[in-house]
């Protein structure tokens, strides 16, 4: 294992390729914002990629109950290694992508209903309850409170008031938690409880970083019949073009149901995607703890540049992903996001589109090179300043 093989983009090199993060802003700008990461992807997911488009392998994928199952087969292998969780292969089944399962197990499996959305949290996951018509309700954490953990007392009001569904992002995005088992048998139990439904965004889970554990939910007692995972390679592998993400079901008659839907609610998943994703599951261990150890150093190099250049910053321990959520109150700014933007020109993601109504937070991308961080914080200090 060498951090060796976790290359940094160069700046030309990241603007024509990474199309979103650093194509549409401004050339003097350095961003900081959406979660991809500065490096390329691993070079046998490149190769099994272009290998499928040189012999024009483009066709549909396989849809309904047989799909999924070489990918499920290197999912459960991959859960097996690195949880130690165990996975029956045909209860993995593809969708197009994290968002686009949320939505589908919360349509095709959720009773009536609001959806409890913990906040703050990944800016779609706040769409999930209008689009599929259950409705919402949010149940933010005290952003003064030393961890960022579930507000239990909150969820069991809304579950009592009638939500029969919470939405799980484990490890999430964007506190940088991963929670702990005894945090997720507390959920359970109130779940259980009132009849609901978990449906658990785990994309991060392959980035837990060094004293931290993933805990994928399913892989509790008592959580088979009612719970969902979504799970994705694309995010720890930088695939998310690809657009292949995996639901994980505990029993058949789960399976059976989301394996029934139309056609029209669970189609469009890529067959590079699924490529890639059984090769990142089968073959990418190596690559992904050279990765996992490169996000430790920059955690520890970005909580050093936070201690000499914005020592009234407030954040929690990241405990996983690459993301962290960044209280700058004490800065006096409601939107430090817009600030940044502006006197930095520095972009980094608004805490508001994370926990409506909230001021002075942001979220920062650290998976780049240590020199960019350095420069990403010290703009932010600037502007701030």
């Amino acid at each position: 294992m060498s951090a060796e093989l976790i290359r940094d983009f160069t700046d030309t090199e990241a603007r024509e390729r990474l199309i979103l993060k650093w194509g549409t802003v401004p050339e003097d700008v350095l961003p900081a914002w959406v979660a991809e990461m500065d490096f390329p992807v691993f070079e046998e997911i490149t190769r099994a990629v272009a290998a499928a488009v040189s012999v024009s392998a483009l066709g549909y994928p396989v849809f309904g109950s047989a799909a999924g199952h070489a990918l499920g087969t290197a999912y459960a292998g991959f859960a097996a290694r690195h949880y130690g969780q165990e996975v029956d292969p045909s209860w993995v089944l593809p969708v197009v992508d994290v968002t686009a399962g949320v939505r589908l197990a919360v349509d095709a499996l959720s009773e009536p209903g609001p959806v409890i959305t913990p906040t703050p949290c990944y800016p779609p996951m706040l769409e999930v309850g209008a689009v599929t018509g259950k409705g919402r309700v949010d149940v933010p954490i005290d952003p003064d409170a030393e961890v960022a953990a579930l507000d239990l007392v909150g969820i069991e009001r809304e579950l009592a008031a009638g939500a029969r569904t919470v939405i799980l992002i484990n490890p999430h995005n964007p506190w940088g938690r991963a929670f702990t088992r005894g945090e997720l048998e507390a959920l359970r139990d109130l779940v259980v409880a009132f009849g609901a439904r978990v449906v658990s965004d785990e994309i991060h889970a392959p980035l837990v970083l060094p004293g931290a554990q993933h805990i994928p939910y399913l892989s509790l007692p008592g959580t088979a019949d009612h719970a969902v995972a979504v799970v994705a390679a694309s995010k720890a592998f930088n695939t998310a073009g690809l657009r292949c993400a995996q639901l994980v079901v505990g029993d058949e008659k789960t399976r059976t149901r989301l394996a029934s839907v139309e056609m029209a609610r669970n189609d469009s998943w890529s067959p590079l995607g699924v490529i890639a994703a059984q090769v990142a599951y089968t073959h990418g261990d190596q690559w992904l703890a050279a990765l996992v150890q490169r996000l430790g150093a920059q955690r520890t190099h970005y909580s050093e540049l936070l201690g000499e250049h914005l020592p009234q910053a407030r954040t929690r321990p990241l405990e996983a992903t690459y993301l962290s959520w960044l209280d700058l109150r004490a800065y006096g700014y409601d939107d430090p996001a817009a600030v940044a933007l502006e006197r930095g020109r520095v972009q980094v993601s608004p805490g508001h589109d994370f926990h409506p109504g909230l001021p002075g937070h942001v979220r920062v991308n650290l998976a780049t090179s240590p020199e960019r961080l350095t420069e990403i914080i010290r703009r932010l200090a600037l502007a701030l300043n």
